[in-house]
């Protein structure tokens, strides 16, 4: 009978450890191991140059690869691509080509980390190709750190020779540029990693701040560089020009919500009410601005000066429905009294009241309109008749 308890009593503690086990390894989320555990392989990884013949598994390849994929990327464009290279004549024209990667010549395996420019149309998102790569190319050494391999980055992009050199051994298509090779394999010897903590490296709150100073930093958005002036006598635009060129930005909405864009297609004069300016723009009921427009009473065209041409160039290109413009460009958002959005980086700011709204009658148009809008997967454009209440001008 004792011995058959202490069998349970066993059996139940041994269920207990491989339960907390688990916890454990299962990412370590409430568990100090698991912290641990990610903490301490990060510390010990360290470049490795040196191989056995042991081929890779092919397991351990994948792993590598889900790793990478693994990683952060701006808009979630994923703007990576991976050649993995286990040929030894290829591995050895890759040492052959770039130098600084002689040691794939005895390496059982490499993996190219490429950057694929044709994800995305947007030239603003592509350029973080490189740092979304290089991410991935982070993930992969510290997963082969984990997995007993060893491994070294050695870099090819922005070398043109290089690069030049690995899409040419690689037969990579224009849109594919070779930012890395990881050259990877078991570790022949033992590589210490290098401690590279330097406390000279670190600053707080500001560059140069020291730990627990408090710095003072002026968040008050520059309205003073404002100044509004009387339309009907100082401005000086030609109104026939005004809304060509680079374009104006429109904003609608108020604190609780608002979208912008830029607008090509404008009107000035006066109409109603003598000793008044108006400002006529067209939205189409496709854009995100559009819903903006219907339910708003007020609404704000602006201008930019060449410091801030890309504002309008992004606003342009981008849509709200898809993601925080002004998030994505630094902008500082203003409001009037009446609550309309515009922004501290803009060199002029009409404010306007809304006095009229209607969609294009389309039993009205000509030609010219019949045949813009017929090839056109778009809405019909709708008018906004604005009083100008508001005029702010940069000093």
């Amino acid at each position: 009978m004792k011995t058959k308890i202490l069998i349970v009593v066993l059996a139940v503690a041994l269920v207990i450890v491989c339960v907390k086990l688990a916890m454990v390894s299962v990412g370590g989320g409430s568990e100090q191991g698991g912290e641990a555990a990610v903490y301490e392989n990060i510390m010990t990884r360290a470049s490795v140059r040196a191989y056995t013949d042991k081929a890779v598994e092919d397991e351990k390849v994948e792993k590598l690869l889900r790793a990478g994929m693994a990683a952060p990327s701006a808009v979630n464009v994923q703007p990576w691509h991976f050649i993995v290279v286990n040929d030894k004549n290829v591995l050895a024209k890759i040492a052959e080509l770039t130098p600084n990667a002689s040691m794939a010549k005895k390496a059982p395996l490499a993996i190219v980390v490429c950057g694929n420019l044709s994800k995305t149309d947007d030239e603003n998102i592509r350029a973080f190709w490189v740092q979304d790569a290089s991410a991935a190319t982070q993930n992969i050494l510290l997963e082969a750190h984990a997995l007993g391999l060893g491994a070294v980055w050695t870099g090819t992009y922005p070398s043109k020779e290089r690069c030049a050199k690995i899409a040419e051994l690689m037969n990579l298509p224009e849109y594919i540029v070779p930012l890395n090779t990881i050259v990877i394999g078991y570790p022949a010897g033992e590589t210490q990693p290098k401690d590279k903590w330097n406390t000279e490296n670190i600053s707080y709150n500001v560059y140069g701040g020291k730990e627990g100073a408090l710095v003072q930093v002026d968040t008050t958005p520059k309205v003073k560089e404002f100044k509004e002036f009387d339309v009907t006598k100082d401005f000086r635009a030609n109104p026939f020009t005004w809304f060509k060129g680079d374009g104006l930005l429109l904003a609608a909405g108020d604190k609780s919500g608002f979208n912008e864009m830029t607008i090509g297609w404008g009107a000035l004069g006066n109409i109603w009410e003598k000793g008044t300016s108006s400002i006529t723009v067209y939205v189409s009921s496709s854009r995100y601005t559009y819903q903006f427009m219907e339910k708003s009473k007020y609404f704000t065209v602006m201008t930019f000066d060449d410091e801030h041409k890309n504002v309008l160039e992004y606003m342009g290109s981008h849509s709200g429905r898809d993601g925080d413009k002004v998030a994505a460009l630094g902008l500082h958002t203003l409001y009037t009294e009446n609550g309309t959005p515009y922004f501290e980086e803009a060199s002029e700011v009409y404010e306007c009241e809304m006095i009229y709204h209607a969609p294009f009658d389309e039993k009205g148009f000509g030609d010219v309109p019949r045949e813009w809008y017929k090839n056109r997967n778009m809405g019909i454009h709708s008018m906004y008749m604005g009083k100008i209440v508001k005029a702010m001008k940069k000093q």
